[in-house]
């Protein structure tokens, strides 16, 4: 009796519109510091990540303003719903975002909350820089064109 194979990186928040309103220049994937009732919680996949960013504090990168509900079954043991989260990241990464964020005007985003293969919260962050209007009014006209394309090949077979 064999177990199911777990599939790897199931999502459990998506930030969609990151992608529209930045320009995405690098990504890092960083553990985050949960309690034990945001990690049930988000078993259930009930986060937002929508207004959250990503920034540091001292030493140390937090998440902040990520929202992940509180856990019904624990009472009076749950956590604050959207309390400053710690982001678990190397030494040269840290310093690589807080220099990108403070001399070159970049922002860090939180891309999506994920579950990795061994059953450990990833965050996905990218490091990108916020999108002028006529930027996303091409973007939204080169996703259209796609859209448009991909019917007419369909029709023609």
């Amino acid at each position: 009796m064999s177990k199911a194979p777990k599939s790897a990186n199931r999502v459990v928040a998506d930030n969609r519109k990151a992608r529209f309103n930045y320009e995405i220049l690098d990504t890092y994937e960083a553990g985050i510091s949960l309690t034990g009732t945001e990690v049930k919680s988000l078993r259930e996949g009930k986060a937002t990540i929508g207004e959250a960013y990503a920034g540091p504090s001292g030493e140390e990168f937090y998440l902040f303003n990520a929202y992940i509900p509180e856990y019904l079954q624990a009472n009076r043991f749950n956590h604050e719903t959207r309390r400053p989260r710690r982001l678990l990241l190397h030494k040269h990464q840290i310093n690589k975002l807080i220099g990108a964020t403070q001399r070159e005007g970049f922002t860090v985003i939180p891309l999506k909350i994920y579950f990795n293969d061994r059953g450990q919260a990833k965050v996905e962050l990218g490091l990108g820089r916020g999108k002028k209007l006529h930027d996303k009014r091409e973007t939204e006209k080169e996703r259209s064109w796609n859209r448009e394309k991909a019917r007419l090949m369909r029709e023609k077979g």
